[in-house]
């Protein structure tokens, strides 16, 4: 390895170095103004508006997008458009968090004397606790940054890194206090593998296929065809009552053909599995998932509450609808 090339791994390494020390260092700075700023947006009955400029307005805008994504209505407002046009969005129950590592910038500035005259709460996320925007907010949430991570000490890195994760903070507690659960996750992401598998479920997929079914005394070349006509590779076996008492799959078949030579006066029930998998038509797709993968098989009989058999669900219904 050049020395080039040893130095490139050498600065790599200590930029994630001194983001980690950054990240260590931020956590003392989860306190009672934290808790202050948790406990005001929890009971909020307006928006959480997110303002920064520069590098910290990336920032903010991955910050609104995470607590909207978690159950905390939120906007971002650009500080340099802010003052020029753009506080009209600015509602009186609203609560604003402005980000600005130094807390002085001019835009900055400016924005913090039109709502200090609109009377909204200002909740300051800086790295200067003596600055402007320290000094002019409700609250102040310290986000220490001794350096920069890269090796001018210039750009943003570490005090960007410290701003997200503050707001990842925030966001977490916000979730827990205001009791945010999994399928409320769902709501707000139904797109994706990710929703699909806290929303999607059996009633969703198996009423799309066939409801293969035989009788206990059907015969050997009628079950087959039910099997290759439903194309689920697998039929459902059913008593005179219509009670589910079996399942016959493609394998179940061939193992049936392996054993015996005459074939001729078999039945369903001398090949079916009794007792076989099942799955309620309520259950989540990917509990369906779940179930298959620990038995090893690639569907699942599907009941009502009461046991009454539905049909089948697939592991191809799910393989489609993206949730692997």
């Amino acid at each position: 390895m050049t020395n080039l090339n040893k130095e490139i791994i050498k600065i790599g390494k200590k930029v994630i170095s001194i983001e980690c020390e950054t990240l260590k260092n931020l956590e003392n700075s989860i306190d009672d103004s934290f808790l202050s700023c948790v406990n005001l947006i929890s009971g909020l009955s307006g928006r959480v508006v997110i303002s920064g400029i520069g590098k910290s307005a990336i920032v903010g805008q991955k910050i609104v997008s995470t607590l909207n994504s978690t159950g905390t209505h939120s906007i971002f407002l650009h500080a340099a458009d802010a003052i020029h046009g753009d506080l009209g969005m600015l509602k009186e129950e609203d609560v604003v968090i402005c980000l600005s590592k130094s807390g002085e910038t001019s835009e900055i500035r400016v924005l913090l004397t039109i709502l200090r005259s609109f009377g909204n709460k200002i909740i300051a996320m800086t790295s200067n606790n003596d600055s402007y925007l320290a000094r002019n907010s409700d609250i102040l949430l310290f986000i220490p940054v001794e350096n920069e991570a890269e090796p001018n000490n210039l750009a943003p890195t570490s005090s960007t890194i410290a701003q997200m994760a503050m707001g990842d903070a925030l966001a977490g507690a916000i979730l827990h206090v205001k009791g945010f659960t999994p399928q409320h996750f769902a709501r707000f992401h139904p797109g994706g593998s990710l929703g699909k598998q806290l929303y999607l479920r059996v009633s969703d997929l198996y009423k799309n296929n066939e409801k293969p079914r035989v009788k206990s005394d059907t015969n050997l070349k009628k079950t087959i065809l039910e099997i290759t006509s439903k194309r689920l590779g697998a039929t459902a076996v059913l008593d005179e009552r219509d009670t589910l008492i079996g399942i016959i799959t493609d394998g179940d078949l061939r193992r049936m053909l392996e054993a015996n030579e005459k074939i001729e006066n078999i039945r369903a029930s001398e090949i079916m599995t009794k007792n076989p998998k099942t799955i309620n038509d309520n259950s989540l797709a990917a509990t369906a998932l779940e179930k298959m993968r620990t038995n090893s098989i690639t569907q699942l009989v599907v009941t009502d509450d009461q046991g009454n058999y539905l049909g089948f669900v697939h592991i191809h219904d799910i393989l489609r609808e993206g949730i692997i």
